[in-house]
Parts: structure tokens; C-alpha cells; sequence
């Protein structure tokens, strides 16, 4: 069924003047009940079904009254988003596809940038309280687990993009070490063999250390030695990082026939320097990223990536925080989405 606006004139001279659920669900050639576990997200509806309910609510105008049963439910219809970097491509549209994921189930979202700070991230938990949210979505990259348990009150939590280890709360993200490999094995499958890592970090748990788990594994797999002069670890992760890294591995005079990036903004800073030297990609130099950010459809040459699900990542986390609103009891789940590999002309 196509989803765009009917220009038929019929549809809206016949519709009630007081537009309700049993109007949509008529529409839309579904139950009331299918309609409200959309608005509500409480239930379970399919990709097709979610989306017909969609188009009937916006072709019908229709306006929930969440006010009321916010009013009625002691909650204030806001969620939080806490995410340590917004102007990052990954993170922006991510802010842009749970604002609209939210607002189809009557929430609206306040976000916080807490820049990977430790004590921004304490604040998150300690100072947004169900007096002000009725969950929180967060992405945290300093915080430990026994911080996090002892900080952590009674407001809903849904952990994003990185599990910490051994802390009982809801979590959705990718299998980094699986899309590590992945993205290497996708290099040496090309017949790439001195093969980089930019984007390793100090620690155990978070982004960077399991990527280069990944890509570790990889090599082994393929009877590839580990060069440790290959790999470089970045203080973050924007285009000047990954511009550097690549500088300081070809002034190591270290040979290389592929960069596996641990973010596609690394990924296109370190095309940037490769260019700069008077080095071909692909045929100097393979180059793949992580994200699948828009600005590396149009990057030069086009980069390839890893891709996660980003679709699923946001409804599964606006799922689970929606499901844990209303029982607090509810199980614990953790959920890991999809990622494929889309090859572009960089590799």
C-alpha cells in the first residue's frame, strides 16, 4: 500500500468532525486496539501494520490526547535521550529517528550531551529523576558498572551502544567484535593483507578496545601476524583523528595495503591524508569505515562501511524503555540489531 497522501477529496469531506481511534483504525483496515498499541508502544506491531496506522493518523489529522493520560498515569510524557556528542553524524540521526519514533507513541524527548564526561554522565542518572522524565535513553562512554549501580535510581534506564558489563538493565546495541572482524575479513577477502586499525582506545569495555578484539580475530583467523605498528589509537573520533592516524602510520614508514576505521569520520579523515600523500584508494589503499553515516555516501571515492540496523536500534530502544515505564518488574533484556557490510568504491 503506498503511504503517500491520497489527493482524494472524498476521504476528507467524509471524515467525522470529531476524529478518534475507531476512525484511524477504519482507515487504516485495523483493530482500535492495533491503533493504540502504535500510539502507545506497549505491544508488539508489525513494520507494515505500524506504518498504514502511521499514514491514516496523518492523513486524518488525528491529535491523541496523551496530555490526559499522562495526567491520569502520574507521568510527564518526556523521555531523555543522553548521548556524549550530538553534532556526530551517527548521533544526530539518531536523535532525529527516536524524536520521530517517540512522538508517534506520545512522547517527546529532551536531550543531553554529556561529551563522554564522567561527571555529565553522573548527573544524567543522579539529576533526571521521574519527576522531570519517565525514562532514560543513554549512551554512556566513562561511567563504570559500580557507578553506574550506585548512582542509578528509580527512573526507567535503557543503556545504548555500549553494555556495561555485568550491570542488570536494558541494553540495545551491536555486536562490535562481530562487526570488527566482519569489516576485516571483508579487507582480506579483497587480498589485502597489511591491514591498519584506527581508532583503538585505552580500556576494557568500551567501543574501541572491542573493535580491535574484532579486528585481531580476523587476522588470526586468516594466518595474518598481528603488527602492532599498525594500529593507532585516537583521543576521539572526528575527521581530524582519523586525518592524523593516517599521517602518523605512512611517516612510521610502516607498509600498508588497507585501513580498517573504527567510525566513518575517521574513515574520511584518514582518505583525506591518503589523498594528500598522492595515494590511491582503492588501489593503494583500501579504506572501510563503521556507521554508514550519510556524508560517506558522497565521500570520495564513496566509502565502504558497516551498517548497522539504525531502524531497529531505535524502536527497540524506545520498546524496551516504553515497556519498562509501564512494569518496572519486567525482565531484563538485551538486545543485539544487525549489521551488514555495504561496499562502496573505497575497497
Amino acid at each position: 500500500m503506498s503511504h503517500h497522501r491520497w489527493k482524494d477529496d472524498s476521504v476528507r469531506s467524509s471524515r467525522p468532525s470529531q476524529i478518534g481511534v475507531r476512525e484511524v483504525a477504519n482507515l487504516a483496515r485495523v483493530s482500535p486496539t492495533t491503533v493504540s498499541n502504535v500510539l502507545s508502544g506497549n505491544r508488539p506491531v508489525s513494520a507494515t501494520t505500524r506504518e498504514r496506522v502511521r499514514w491514516a493518523i496523518e492523513e486524518l489529522d488525528y491529535r491523541p490526547n496523551h496530555s490526559a493520560r499522562n495526567l491520569r498515569l502520574q507521568r510527564s510524557g518526556i523521555i531523555a535521550l543522553a548521548l556524549p556528542e550530538v553534532r556526530v553524524p551517527y548521533f544526530a540521526e539518531l536523535v532525529h529517528d527516536l524524536v520521530r519514533a517517540a512522538r508517534d507513541r506520545g512522547y517527546r524527548v529532551l536531550v543531553e550531551q554529556t561529551e563522554g564526561r564522567t561527571e555529565s554522565e553522573h548527573a544524567v542518572m543522579h539529576g533526571l529523576d521521574r519527576g522531570m522524565v519517565d525514562g532514560i535513553i543513554f549512551s554512556p562512554l566513562g561511567i563504570t558498572r559500580e557507578t553506574f549501580e550506585r548512582r542509578r535510581g528509580s527512573t526507567p534506564i535503557v543503556l545504548l551502544g555500549e553494555r556495561i558489563l555485568g550491570a542488570d538493565v536494558d541494553y540495545v546495541g551491536t555486536d562490535n567484535v562481530a562487526a570488527a572482524a566482519d569489516a576485516t575479513a571483508h579487507l582480506i577477502a579483497r587480498g589485502r593483507r597489511r591491514i591498519a586499525a584506527i581508532g583503538d582506545q585505552r580500556g576494557t569495555g568500551g567501543t574501541g578496545p572491542q573493535r580491535t578484539r574484532g579486528y585481531r580475530r580476523a587476522l588470526r583467523r586468516a594466518g595474518i601476524p598481528y603488527d602492532a605498528r599498525l594500529t593507532v589509537r585516537t583521543a576521539t573520533y572526528h575527521h581530524s583523528d582519523g586525518a592524523e592516524a593516517m599521517a602518523e602510520l605512512l611517516d612510521r614508514g610502516v607498509e600498508l595495503d588497507a585501513v580498517y576505521c573504527y567510525t566513518d569520520l575517521l574513515a574520511i579523515g584518514a582518505m583525506h591524508t591518503l589523498r594528500s600523500r598522492g595515494l590511491r584508494i582503492p588501489d593503494d589503499v583500501a579504506v572501510i569505515g563503521t556507521d554508514d553515516i550519510d556524508e560517506g555516501r558522497y565521500a570520495a571515492p564513496p566509502l565502504t562501511t558497516v551498517t548497522p540496523d539504525k531502524a531497529a536500534i531505535t524502536t527497540s530502544a524506545l520498546d524496551l524503555l516504553i515497556r519498562r515505564i509501564a512494569d518496572p518488574e519486567a525482565p531484563v533484556r538485551q538486545v543485539l540489531v544487525p549489521h551488514t557490510i555495504e561496499v562502496r568504491d573505497s575497497t
